[in-house]
């Protein structure tokens, strides 16, 4: 049976109101529904209501101030958040300001209905619990997008990030892995803690020990003085181990046995040291299927897979390019002081683009536009010449690696003095792609 009390619904768009009234009703629900911020408080003066279902952007106020007024006027209120321009920043404030559910336009009805029967459900059994928090102080992020993938990701994150739990961030490259990392690390109690992140891919695997765990003085040759681990370096804060798929298997056993004692062994010391950090993983690859194939420890999977973010490649969130889009074209004007344009027509090119590197491939190519879009118009044209551009330069890249590249390689480590960084970004491929070159070929 539908809860006997009204419910409040707050939305300006009349064609959206109308049809949630026609809806609820049909449901058997009461519901006293206005159009403004002004009226809605006008009511939460007056009443307090079960259930307030109420759209996120209003007019001079919005569904946050609702979101507050409902929550003064009855700590037990179950507030449902609306909005079809969702982003982290609102999806984090409507969860520290105590909302039940935020909800994605367009959703399906049945969304709606299930958000509100849960809510009865707590209504009923719940205690009387104060979950006012300040709103006021929202985070600042550059995690973008209000595609309905994005919003749960949101959701997730305000969840988790208050916690001590394990993380494992999964996605294709260019998908923000290390954005979302920072974002657990910025909402977390450890925020005045340090952020450390640690390429695994990047690090030969005879170094990776020393490197997280630190070594001792004359613990292999070179090693001229004690070294402070990452794992010790980041006490208090956040340790981000990005390409965790890349670990080998003598290193893997380590790592679980860390993340189950979280003490630490530096190379050629006989004592350990317990530390205390939060560590968050990242991965490109499929490790259930390495698990499978034997390639990675089923334990470790485990230890590490306690909370699950999937990214959504860029293609599969299409609607968040043109944000996307907008957000760098404002970026790169101020930092170059510049005032390129961003047409229709060119605004179309980019959110029709497949865009195999994700966000990190928009970014490059919405830069590379600002500075070079003829007059200063980024139209059609000027995305398909960036694109073709951009795609005969890697093609020309991979050639030429895969025609010569045992000798191109060396000759550009002999040019650089064996350093690996400007070598890999002379042969136009990311360090860690060097060093599985270099491991491959046997000259590690």
């Amino acid at each position: 049976m539908p809860i006997s009390a009204p419910l409040l619904l707050v939305e300006d768009d009349t064609s959206v109101r109308n049809t949630l009234l026609t809806f609820l009703d049909l449901e058997g629900y009461k519901v006293e529904a206005v159009s403004s911020t002004r009226a809605a408080m006008e009511k939460l003066l007056h009443a307090a209501y079960p259930i307030v279902i109420s759209d996120i952007y209003l007019d001079e106020r919005t569904g946050l101030d609702v979101l507050r007024a409902a929550k003064e006027a009855s700590s037990e209120c179950r507030v449902i958040l609306m909005s079809a321009r969702g982003s982290m920043e609102t999806v984090m404030a409507a969860t520290r300001g105590g909302a039940f559910e935020y909800l994605a336009k367009p959703f399906e009805l049945d969304e709606l209905l299930n958000a509100i029967q849960k809510a009865e459900l707590e209504i009923e059994g719940a205690a009387n619990q104060d979950r006012e928090t300040d709103i006021d102080d929202l985070p600042e992020t550059e995690m973008i997008g209000s595609s309905t993938k994005m919003i749960e990701i949101y959701k997730t994150l305000s969840q988790v990030a208050p916690t001590d739990a394990t993380v494992l961030i999964t996605g294709e490259t260019g998908t923000g892995k290390e954005l979302v990392a920072r974002m657990i690390h910025t909402n977390s109690k450890r925020v005045i803690g340090p952020f450390v992140p640690v390429d695994c891919g990047g690090i030969a695997p005879s170094l990776l020990e020393s490197e997280l765990f630190g070594a001792m003085k004359g613990s292999y040759t070179g090693a001229d003085r004690d070294r402070v681990g990452v794992f010790e370096a980041a006490n208090k804060g956040t340790v981000f181990l990005d390409e965790i798929g890349e670990i080998d298997p003598a290193f893997q056993l380590k790592l679980l046995r860390f993340l189950q004692e979280r003490e630490i062994r530096p190379v050629g010391s006989n004592r350990a040291k317990t530390v205390d950090v939060r560590v968050v993983a990242a991965t490109n690859r499929d490790l259930q299927k390495m698990v499978e194939e034997g390639k990675f420890r089923e334990d470790l999977w485990f230890r590490l897979n306690v909370v699950r973010i999937p990214l959504p490649s860029l293609r599969d969130r299409r609607s968040d390019i043109a944000l996307l889009s907008h957000f760098f074209l404002r970026k790169y004007n101020e930092r170059y002081e510049l005032n390129a344009i961003l047409t229709a027509s060119g605004q179309k090119a980019l959110s029709e683009f497949a865009w195999p590197g994700n966000v990190r491939q928009l970014q490059h190519t919405v830069e590379r536009l600002v500075i070079l879009a003829p007059g200063g118009r980024i139209d059609a044209e000027a995305v398909e010449d960036a694109l073709r551009d951009s795609d005969q330069e890697d093609t020309a890249v991979t050639e030429s690696l895969r025609d010569t590249e045992r000798e191109q390689i060396l000759k550009v480590l002999e040019a650089t003095s064996q350093n690996k960084s400007r070598a890999a970004k002379i042969l136009g491929i990311e360090r860690k792609t060097l060093y599985r070159k270099l491991e491959r070929m046997g000259l590690l």
